[in-house]
């Protein structure tokens, strides 16, 4: 449900509002005024679902509370406890007076991050920026390149001749073929969970011949679906092609092939390194390393 109205303040008449109490000049006093929290409002509103569920928390409070936890790189749990002991948070999050008592628990922000999901971070972003450019903070020759220095981030992919990445190109091309209305001579879905899991097995117990024999029968399951689901395949969807086009290509791939396919969800990730530098101090891993 959409968040509540602003309570009646009646009976909050003898009580000092926060402008009189802090200094109105502070940094986050000053810049809570130049954010639009109205247009803010009116985008992350499209989250909620009229009419169903209880009232939610006000969206101010959960934004401010969220470009807090950004501007000071804290957790959610210390951001709260912040919240409560700081008027100018208060101020900050749309509070007239001073609150005594917590307003959410922080477990309700992370609820409110997955409701509000990657579209509405990038309107909170876009405010971010309109907010800089108001303020004369940023100007548009600042904007017409921009360097970004990050990090490389470890991704969840597979080796390229790993039996995860065959088993996985069988299921998808099952599963695809059913929505697309083309029925398998066999889906192999059940016999290469199973050459998957000896895989595993054989290769945890260092039985290196019998985990690679478990490979060749999945590469073998794979280009036997690859062929069925191509002689039978006309009328289908453009995603549908994509994934036949991925498994083609993992099935084809070797140790020794450039530019191969490390997960079909993410076909455009590279591999810049193998596994993470060893941390021993003997000669031998040194000389590894």
């Amino acid at each position: 449900m959409l968040p509540k109205k602003s309570e009646d303040n009646q009976n909050r008449l003898f009580q000092n509002r926060l402008e009189n109490i802090i200094n109105i000049e502070h940094p986050l006093a000053r810049l809570s005024e130049k954010i639009d929290w109205r247009s803010l409002e009116k985008k992350l509103g499209e989250i909620y679902i009229p009419d169903k569920g209880r009232p939610g928390l006000p969206t101010r409070l959960m934004a401010g509370l969220h470009y807090l936890k950004g501007m000071f790189a804290i957790s959610d749990e210390a951001v709260v406890e912040g919240f409560l002991e700081n008027p100018y948070w208060q101020y900050f999050c749309g509070f007239e007076f001073f609150e005594h008592e917590l307003p959410l628990d922080p477990s309700s922000m992370t609820r409110w991050r997955k409701r509000a999901g990657a579209r509405g971070f990038e309107g909170m972003l876009a405010e971010t920026l309109k907010t800089a450019e108001r303020t004369g903070e940023l100007k548009q020759n600042d904007l017409k390149r921009v360097n970004v220095d990050t990090t490389v981030q470890e991704k969840n992919i597979t080796f390229p001749t790993d039996a995860k990445l065959l088993c996985k190109g069988i299921e998808l091309l099952a599963r695809h073929s059913r929505r697309n209305g083309i029925k398998l001579r066999q889906s192999f879905a059940r016999l290469s969970r199973r050459q998957l899991r000896d895989s595993s097995r054989y290769a945890h117990s260092r039985k290196f011949k019998l985990a690679q024999k478990c490979v060749r029968t999945l590469r073998t399951y794979l280009g036997r679906i690859l062929r069925d689901v191509e002689r039978k395949a006309s009328d289908i969807s453009e995603e549908f092609r994509d994934v036949i086009k991925n498994a083609n290509k993992v099935y084809s791939q070797k140790k020794s092939d450039k530019n191969k396919l490390y997960s079909y969800f993410a076909p455009e990730v590279s591999c810049i390194a193998k596994g993470k530098r060893i941390k021993s101090t003997s000669p031998a891993a040194r000389h590894r390393s």
